[in-house]
């Protein structure tokens, strides 16, 4: 008999997940450093590192979905279109952060 799982852990799973992507994405440090020392000299580590963010970030919101666990109100509506698109591109990790009001300010 398992127990149940309250939603809040999937919620502060999910923020986690975010906060990780979210220092992957800002050069900071990460558990990833910590696993995989040497790949610091490697030019790719930033990149894998990301991507490991990244991957942890959808498979957490993949389990909330299959829960029917509210998740994208933990995100901005750009963020989350990101996330419904899977794909790390360019434009995610450009844009990740900027807002609607930052980006009518730029042009």
């Amino acid at each position: 008999m398992g127990k149940e799982i309250p939603a809040d852990f999937f919620v502060t799973k999910l923020n986690e997940a975010k906060v990780h992507f979210e220092r992957a994405l800002d050069c900071k440090h990460t558990d990833f450093d910590d696993l995989y020392p040497y790949m610091i000299e490697h030019p790719q580590f930033f990149w894998y590192k990301r991507y490991v963010a990244w991957s942890e970030l959808l498979t957490v919101v993949k389990l909330c979905k299959e829960l029917d666990i509210a998740w994208e109100a933990q995100f901005t509506e750009q963020q989350a279109e990101y996330i419904h698109k899977r794909v790390m591109s360019s434009k995610v990790l450009d844009y990740w952060f900027e807002t609607n009001d930052s980006r009518e300010h730029v042009g």
